[in-house]
């Protein structure tokens, strides 16, 4: 049996719905993790930056479009001691400006992900994963990224059972590897 760690980066307070902007107390990507954890089992890690973003969604928007085009890794506030005894990672996100945030790659830069089996999941509102697994498999060329899931953020409170299925079906992929 696969041993599984979920991790996720989530941004709560304003966030985008398919127009609009609304306040939200818990991030979309931390209850997609959430589920998942609850289907798969494992562990869960939050994915924490030292320097928190602004709190006002434009604002944010533009942090976030700075960094990627610096290739940033914001520091973060804690990591994993290791992550050496997981071989299945589930790893989630907002899609920010077509890919994961750069707090997520400064999280696969920290670890050596051999042989490891990464399963990505990205809340958005309409654009996908975008080129975020490819983005993962290249940051992580030792690992086998498997197919994604793609939740659109306002929908995030109602699709436990589409994520707990991913997950579950993805952890069969896994097992019969």
């Amino acid at each position: 049996m696969a041993k599984v760690l979920t991790v996720y980066y989530s941004r709560k307070g304003e966030n985008y719905f398919g127009g609009s902007i609304r306040s939200i107390e818990k991030g979309n990507t931390e209850r997609i993790a959430e589920y998942i954890q609850k289907a798969a089992g494992g562990d869960l890690f939050e994915i924490e930056t030292v320097r928190e973003y602004a709190k006002d969604y434009h604002a944010c928007t533009e942090e976030a479009m700075a960094e990627k085009k610096s290739n940033a890794r914001p520091a973060l506030k804690k990591l994993p001691e290791s992550i050496d005894e997981y071989d299945v990672i589930f790893l989630g996100y907002p899609n920010w400006w077509g890919t994961a945030p750069m707090a997520v790659f400064t999280f696969l830069d920290a670890f050596d992900f051999s042989g490891k089996k990464i399963f990505p999941f990205c809340t958005n509102e309409g654009s996908g994963l975008g080129t975020s697994e490819r983005d993962i498999q290249k940051e992580c060329p030792d690992a086998v990224v498997g197919k994604g899931l793609s939740v659109r953020g306002s929908k995030a409170a109602s699709s436990e059972g589409a994520a707990a299925a991913w997950a579950l079906q993805s952890l069969k992929q896994e097992e019969k590897k």
